[in-house]
């Protein structure tokens, strides 16, 4: 690691130490050490590989059966073999368990976060790996409903009610859960410290909460790319999270 980014994990470090509450909000740069594709960018997955429209409330309300289809595509996509959390996850897992950080607030669906140890994680737009019956709402895994679509048996249904399932994640056309935004927006206004990790800050609401953050605390943007945030933010950070968050890790333990 070269010494700005030295000097910026030990300014973080400290930062964190003195914080009374502490916050950080990922994005999907956060996941693509693990192998998990970006979505937006010149070589998101949005922009080489699927339309968003077909992920839209309104294709799920209208073609059920295709809409699955190619879902059980963007989801094989989205989750190669061997997709596990990478050091950046741990290390936030860490600085939770020593007190440090309070909470993660997530605009991933991978599950990475809890998979690495993290405690209090706020899905903003839920997670991949579930489904939910739009009829009784139940909320269970994932698989055996991508099993029966590989199948033929499109689109999959609920084994309690048969009511159509849906995947467990926020749809293009959706708003987000209310009671995951309430409690994010709540975090973000309390918080000394809210660093937004991976996220290119463009999809609203979720990136309002860095601004509701840097109104009352201290803002830190870590992103290769540039936000329309920047400008509002105590440091900005343009640097590796697989391996920067590891070097603000250890030396927060530094007393």
């Amino acid at each position: 690691m070269d010494a700005a980014l030295e000097s910026d994990a030990a300014w973080v470090a400290r930062r964190l130490r003195e914080a009374d509450t502490a916050v950080a909000f990922t994005g999907a740069g956060m996941s693509t050490a693990s192998g998990i594709p970006d979505f937006r960018g010149d070589d998101g997955i949005w922009e080489t590989e699927f339309d968003p429209a077909s992920f839209h409330r309104d294709r799920f309300v209208n073609d059920p059966a295709g809409f699955w289809r190619d879902r059980v595509r963007l989801q094989e996509r989205m989750f190669p073999d061997g997709v596990e959390p990478n050091p950046g996850h741990d290390a936030l897992a860490a600085l939770e368990s020593r007190g440090v950080l309070d909470a993660v607030v997530t605009q991933n669906t991978d599950g990475l976060h809890r998979e690495a140890g993290s405690d209090r994680v706020v899905e903003l737009h839920g997670n991949a790996a579930e489904v939910v019956c739009e009829d009784c709402g139940a909320r269970t895994d994932a698989d055996p409903a991508f099993e029966a679509v590989r199948a033929g048996d499109a689109p999959p249904t609920c084994e309690d009610c048969g009511g159509l399932l849906k995947p467990g994640v926020v749809l293009f056309g959706e708003r987000l859960p209310r009671v995951a935004y309430s409690e994010a927006n709540r975090l973000a206004g309390d918080a000394d410290v809210f660093l937004s990790l991976g996220s290119s800050l463009t999809v609203h609401p979720a990136a309002g909460l860095a601004g509701r953050a840097a109104e009352s605390g201290s803002l830190v943007v870590v992103n290769f790319d540039a936000t329309q945030y920047d400008d509002r933010a105590d440091r900005v950070v343009r640097g590796d999270l697989a391996a920067f968050l590891p070097e603000v890790e250890k030396r927060a333990k530094r007393v």
